[in-house]
């Protein structure tokens, strides 16, 4: 049984989630309380196998409880929230960096068309995070002599100029792009494209999140849009985002009943047949499969690609499957990816694709 503590100050959500916990057979709701200070007392009592939070409660808000937690007494952190309010997301994001390890949406009531699905989506997750048994901070920064290391250019061979990087993420994946973004320099000119599967009402406080520890724009891409240097594009809800041929952004309603939208597979495959081997793919933590065939395709193009490692994933399902099918050239711990970036554009010292195959 998979003991959940539920954290909400409305009386009624707390019944609401304990029901939906209480109908599954394999969970087992070990208490609900309404409020931050009432949240940390409680999960050094009862141990629960996860913490399904609010954010915005009186005295003690969600952050702050989750980050009190995670020093004392850590234990996987659901968000759950039922506002798309700026304020509330805002305080989501934050309450993901002190360590909590998803955001979902609050179910929808009995007799929504929606209410199936968003239960499923909770428990779900809830179930999946029961099984991330250590909780821990992110591995700090390795020294710079222990990253690889890559061959210079042979005499007279140009390497492929990286314009574009292209990202892509699920579950755990809001923390890991913001760390990437974060450690980008000023300089960095290729456009980043990104893909991070999120509940619906969450993609913009997600991109003003990003935007707030980037030394880089960050912003939500739009129909048509030209690419432009040095900028981040973040997947707008309901669409899938590609690139065309042209340097511009392609947008198409995406369909949520075949997959996941935006889908990291449409982004990959778009790049790979419109860069080739003037991209970079990377795809990070999350559950699924989405993107590890299109990694490969772009590989297959003569792009670079990249896949997380199982140790420092939240979820080593998407970048797992790309190892398996070995779509990515480098399989990197989360720290390692943007040292490597920042080699392969730095001017004079690309990565050619003999020398990448050769190491």
């Amino acid at each position: 049984m998979i003991k959940v503590l539920v954290v909400d100050d409305s009386p009624v959500v707390r019944e609401f989630l304990a029901r939906i916990f209480s109908s599954d057979p394999e969970i087992m709701v070990a208490g609900t309380v309404g409020s931050g200070g009432e949240a940390i007392e409680a999960v050094r009592q009862k141990r629960p196998d996860v913490v399904t939070m609010d954010v915005q409660m009186p005295k003690m808000d969600g952050y702050e409880a989750t980050r009190i937690i995670m020093e004392t007494n850590p234990v996987p952190i659901v968000i759950v929230s039922g506002s798309v309010d700026p304020n509330e997301v805002t305080t989501t994001f934050r309450a993901m960096e002190a360590g909590a390890l998803a955001v979902v949406s609050r179910p929808t009531g009995m007799g929504h068309p929606d209410h199936e699905k968003t239960v499923k989506e909770l428990i779900k997750t809830v179930k999946l995070m029961s099984e991330v048994r250590v909780v821990r901070r992110w591995p700090r920064p390795v020294p710079a002599a222990k990253l690889p290391l890559f061959p210079e250019k042979a005499a007279g061979q140009a390497a492929p100029e990286v314009s574009l990087v292209a990202i892509g993420a699920s579950t755990g994946g809001p923390i890991a792009i913001q760390r990437i973004l974060a450690s980008l320099p000023r300089d960095f000119f290729p456009a980043v494209l990104v893909v991070q599967h999120m509940a619906r009402g969450f993609i913009a406080g997600f991109t003003e999140w990003l935007a707030q520890s980037s030394a880089i724009p960050v912003k939500i891409a739009v129909q048509g849009e030209p690419l432009h240097s040095g900028c981040v594009y973040v997947a707008p809800d309901g669409f899938d985002m590609g690139v065309g041929t042209d340097g511009r952004i392609a947008l198409r309603k995406g369909d949520n009943n075949n997959g996941h939208c935006p889908s990291v597979s449409h982004l990959f495959r778009s790049i790979a047949h419109s860069y080739g081997d003037n991209a970079v793919g990377i795809l990070l933590t999350g559950m699924g499969k989405d993107g590890a065939a299109e990694l490969r395709l772009m590989r297959e193009h003569g792009a670079v690609t990249i896949a997380q490692d199982a140790e420092s994933s939240i979820v080593y399902g998407m970048p797992g499957e790309a190892a398996k099918i070995e779509a990515a050239e480098y399989i990197l711990p989360l720290d390692r990816i943007q040292p490597l970036l920042v080699r392969l554009v730095k001017p004079g010292r690309g990565v050619s694709k003999t020398d990448r195959n050769a190491g």
